[in-house]
């Protein structure tokens, strides 16, 4: 149930990205959906290996590397989707701002409502 509510407020967040900036277009729920699916696939399977990859870039820039390793996850699910578009590389780095700023308050909210027991 947690991870089924976690998918559903991740594609209102989808939404609400595209709504906020005009550089990403999605073109309804059902294509948010399956947005949010597939960029939980490649932040689960491909970023860890983006990440191992250019540590060194990474550490040299404090670690601001990894918002363009966002931004591409951002990009290629949009690439790979006909129901979300993003403009450009700026406009993915904005909208994989605001998406990873959602996430944040939503693993939040599902921490409440979903509390651990010991």
């Amino acid at each position: 149930m947690k991870t089924l509510t976690r998918w559903l407020l991740l594609a209102g967040a989808l939404l609400l990205v595209a709504s906020l900036y005009p550089g990403v277009q999605v073109t309804s729920y059902g294509a948010a959906l399956i947005a949010a699916l597939v960029l939980g696939l490649l932040n689960t399977l491909l970023r860890p290996i983006l990440v191992l990859l250019t540590l060194p870039v990474t550490v040299l820039s404090l670690g601001l590397f990894l918002f363009v390793i966002n931004a591409l996850m951002f990009w290629a699910a949009a690439s790979v989707l006909d129901g979300l578009a993003v403009t450009s590389f700026g406009a993915a780095l904005i909208g994989s701002l605001i998406y990873s700023l959602c996430g944040m308050g939503i693993d939040v909210i599902i921490e409440r409502l979903f509390p651990e027991t010991d």
